[in-house]
């Protein structure tokens, strides 16, 4: 990628070795798989469960769906092994390119991999209830707006869309929760006036019905300059009109954003045979899980946004190869952000040797050599 972004139950952390079986067509799945997601009343956690029941139904694999609070729970397992895979949000371009919190000397860029995502008729912005009076994006000012600690993915997302209305986090008053089920729930309690989600959430209909009402200010097409200034925050957004969610429907859409999500994710080094299997399973068994709810159709084939901004597992690429859908441009882009990640984590292996007990320092260096490393490989470095 050498220019911007391109467009788009208990529950156990249980590391699962056990043989594999044939147990339909080439499809080799374990007795058991793992995968976090966000918080239980999620569209990303709700729709991992549907697709854990096709599993089970088709399969005889057992989803256990981990829920975590914040960007960091939900990459922590993988990263340990506990999970095999993550249906995560845009934390997934953060974690690659090692930002925000994944800047931090414990972490730095992370080796991610795609198998598939999921594109609804869903938006994802920043929903308000609908008496705290917010009409445009700049009404937004002196409100109350949720942050989520350790949420970059969320937070980003707030910060790009005030930026539409040429407004900061000093513009506001951020109010701080620990997770994303935690910032809904501030909203339903009159707690905070604003916060960012999927429009389908489950969390954004618990506001719809409450006595606050919910109402999500518009991102129109037509402001140039607000889509620049979004862009310039966020530029794995891509323009969309949702017709899915919480007080919107087909007669009264809503003109804002979007970007895949879930996106299931692994890192690099996952077995080949896991990854082609679930990737072949999920997209087999959609007619199965596609009307447990309206969302899941954002799972199909002709949905899947294959242009993004971190690259696909060589496995999953067999699959998407092997039925027809794997083009020589995707080939192209998916080339250009391996490149990009091993920049990435030559560049950190030099930073991380340097002795430092600053941490806000070493960010600091961080962010200065990766930027440098960067551009000097042709790539554009998005963050400073």
């Amino acid at each position: 990628m050498r220019s911007a972004i391109h467009s788009l139950t208990a529950v156990v952390l249980t590391a699962v070795v056990v043989p594999f079986t044939v147990l339909a067509a080439d499809v080799k799945l374990p007795a058991t798989l793992a995968w976090t997601a966000y918080n239980t009343g999620s569209t990303g956690y709700n729709q991992s469960v549907a697709i854990g029941k096709a599993l089970k139904d088709k399969y005889g694999t057992s989803l256990r769906v981990v829920p975590g609070k914040n960007d960091i729970s939900r990459l922590t397992p993988l990263r340990q092994g506990k999970v095999q895979f993550v249906a995560n949000g845009a934390a997934t371009y953060f974690a690659s390119e090692g930002v925000f919190d994944f800047a931090a000397r414990e972490w730095g860029p992370v080796p991610l991999r795609l198998l598939m995502s999921a594109t609804s008729d869903a938006n994802l912005s920043v929903g308000t209830a609908k008496n705290a009076n917010i009409k445009t994006v700049a009404d937004f000012k002196g409100k109350r707006v949720a942050w989520v600690r350790g949420g970059d993915a969320l937070n980003v997302g707030v910060e790009a869309i005030l930026a539409f209305g040429g407004l900061t986090w000093n513009d506001v008053v951020k109010v701080e929760f620990p997770g994303f089920g935690a910032s809904w729930e501030g909203m339903v309690n009159n707690q905070v006036d604003a916060a960012f989600a999927s429009t389908a959430s489950g969390s954004v209909k618990k506001l719809e019905a409450s006595p606050r009402g919910i109402y999500w200010p518009p991102l129109p097409r037509s402001d140039k300059e607000g889509w620049k200034r979004l862009l310039a925050k966020a530029p794995y957004f891509v323009p969309h009109t949702a017709t899915l969610g919480a007080g919107i429907s087909k007669e009264h859409p809503h003109e804002g954003g979007a970007y895949p999500y879930p996106i299931l994710i692994t890192l690099a080094d996952q077995k080949d045979e896991l990854v082609y299997s679930l990737t072949k399973a999920i997209n087999q068994e959609y007619p199965a899980f596609k009307d447990a709810m309206p969302a899941m159709k954002g799972w199909a084939t002709d949905r899947q946004t294959f242009l993004w901004a971190v690259p696909y597992h060589k496995a999953a690429v067999k699959y998407w190869k092997e039925i027809g859908v794997w083009t020589t441009d995707m080939e192209k882009h998916n080339n250009e952000l391996l490149k990009r990640q091993k920049v990435l984590a030559k560049a950190w292996k030099q930073t991380a040797s340097k002795k430092t007990d600053d941490d806000e320092a070493f960010k600091k260096e961080w962010m200065k050599a990766r930027a440098a490393a960067l551009e000097k490989a042709g790539f554009n470095p998005v963050w400073r």
